[in-house]
């Protein structure tokens, strides 16, 4: 059952380096394996300093263990203290121009020994812009529609709720989809969604980073993006259920924590400009809202 998941992961991890690599032009990924004593593999790469891409990690993990760590049982105690098998892919993607998303898939698979065997996927990817064009966010939620069907409403909202940050009172970027301990229709047709899923990534978001990546920006808008970073950082320190997974299961933190940006700045009681692009990205973009229906116009 796993196997058949971590081979799809690989594919999909090789795929999308291959690809982000060659939308840089300039950088590779890394590429290490690290096999930790109690089993699985843990195969991270990297992508840093490039010409359009600032930072990028595509990680890949198979973890054994002889019990889930805490935050992968909140939702489920009963499977406390189970041994199991958990596999993932995980990404980022950190532009060099403020005018390019940033970007964040993962997929995740569980099997758990316990009383009676129990297994589950999760998974979701978002998009945070930091200069929100519109034709971008629908063709990104257009996509992520097609890749989950009926199930669209409610993992859109998922994302909203999960990519949310109540101590700043905005969502992280403009959504996209989310999902958890999913076993609809058994397991072969639970991968099948998950490879939609997985595959429809990379022809979504490189037509976006492409038609963006050469935009001219200012100093300002420079500025801008490494404070939105700080949203991000925000988010995945102290809120992100992932990062405390990662660090609770043992895994190696420089791989945990591939996903904070490189560059990054917090300004004390940061107020844009009345009427200006950055007000307008909290004034309207970072709220929850049906993408598909109401595009706002930014003049």
């Amino acid at each position: 059952m796993i196997e058949q998941v971590t081979a799809y992961f690989l594919e999909l991890q090789k795929s999308i380096c291959d690809n982000l690599a060659a939308v840089d032009g300039a950088a590779e990924f890394s590429l290490e394996q690290i096999r930790p004593p109690t089993g699985g593999l843990a195969q991270p790469r990297v992508l840093a300093d490039g010409a359009h891409i600032e930072k990028a990690a595509v990680q890949f993990t198979h973890s054994v263990g002889a019990s889930l760590p805490p935050a992968a049982t909140a939702r489920n105690p009963h499977l406390a203290g189970c041994p199991f098998q958990a596999t993932a892919i995980s990404l980022i993607v950190h532009p060099r121009n403020p005018h390019v998303p940033i970007t964040h898939m993962n997929l995740r698979f569980f099997y758990v020994e316990a009383d009676e065997p129990s297994w589950y996927f999760g998974g979701g990817y978002d998009l945070t812009p930091c200069y929100p064009v519109d034709e971008d966010i629908v063709r990104w939620h257009s996509a992520a529609k097609a890749a989950t069907g009926d199930h669209y409403p409610a993992l859109k909202s998922a994302c909203d709720d999960y990519f949310y940050l109540s101590h700043r009172g905005e969502t992280r970027g403009v959504g996209g989809i989310f999902f958890d301990d999913w076993t609809n229709g058994g397991f072969e047709q639970s991968l099948e969604f998950v490879k939609g899923v997985g595959d429809s990534f990379e022809p979504t978001y490189l037509p976006i980073f492409h038609a963006r990546m050469k935009t001219p920006f200012t100093e300002q808008e420079r500025d801008f993006q490494l404070y939105r970073r700080g949203r991000y950082a925000e988010f995945n320190l102290a809120l992100d259920r992932g990062t405390a997974y990662g660090l609770q299961s043992g895994r190696r933190v420089e791989s945990v924590l591939a996903s904070l940006p490189p560059l990054v700045k917090w300004v004390y009681n940061y107020q844009p400009e009345a009427g200006s692009r950055e007000a307008k990205l909290t004034e309207y973009y970072l709220k929850p809202q049906d993408w598909l229906k109401n595009s706002i116009k930014i003049s």
